[in-house]
């Protein structure tokens, strides 16, 4: 099955899941790379919001529930969204073991990404998760405080060049393929069994802030 979650409050940039980016709300690009893949029937947007539930309807996509008030606060986690939408389906007789998680925020993942981070997904695994490939080292650039106040390299090292370090992978937020069962027992941070899926710096834009919305129109006027 796949997760679309999409809340309707976000304190870096009100509204941000339907704010229009070039001629569609944002949330209709994560709408339609999974329709590359995946049919209606296993698509669940979970949204806490009227206005939401009737953009996404009038894509033709049905939501199948409004969050339950205790999912719709600042403080609700992904974790209990996910099981909110697991437990709605199975309680209506479907099964699935694997769930896909996109967020709405990531407007240059595809369906492309989202077939190739299957490909690498099998039983033995709890998670394959999209990455991209980080340019604040902790080897080299990222510093931490030690007890006297001195800077020091966040993790040790004797490295000249950055290019003579370890790649380091960051979370972009776009892919989250989760074995259920897994799932149900740990929250994603706690997933051990986790293989990468990497993506380019520009396909891996996360629209948090008002910053992030603005760049993403100008990486669609310039790969449109």
């Amino acid at each position: 099955m796949v997760v679309i979650p999409a809340r309707g409050g976000s304190k870096g940039l009100p509204r941000k899941n339907i704010k229009d980016l070039g001629e569609k709300p944002l949330i209709q690009y994560t709408i339609e790379a999974a329709r590359e893949v995946f049919n209606d029937d296993v698509i669940c947007v979970s949204t806490d919001d009227k206005k939401i539930k009737e953009v996404v309807e009038s894509l033709g996509l049905k939501v199948p529930f409004l969050r339950p008030p205790e999912l719709a606060s600042d403080t609700s986690g992904t974790y209990e969204v996910l099981l909110h939408a697991i437990d709605f389906y199975q309680n209506r007789g479907y099964i699935p073991d694997t769930l896909i998680l996109l967020q709405p925020t990531s407007p240059f993942r595809t369906g492309i990404h989202i077939k190739e981070a299957l490909a690498l997904f099998d039983n033995s695994l709890e998670m394959v998760v999209s990455v991209k490939e980080t340019k604040s080292n902790p080897y080299y650039v990222l510093k931490e405080e030690d007890s006297n106040g001195w800077l020091v390299n966040s993790k040790e090292s004797n490295f000249n060049r950055r290019q003579d370090c370890p790649k380091v992978w960051e979370v972009n937020g776009a892919i989250y393929l989760i074995n259920i069962e897994a799932l149900k027992s740990k929250k994603i941070n706690e997933l051990s069994k986790v293989k990468k899926y990497v993506m380019s710096e520009e396909s891996s834009l996360d629209i948090d802030d008002l910053v992030d919305f603005e760049l993403a129109e100008i990486f669609l006027e310039k790969y449109k």
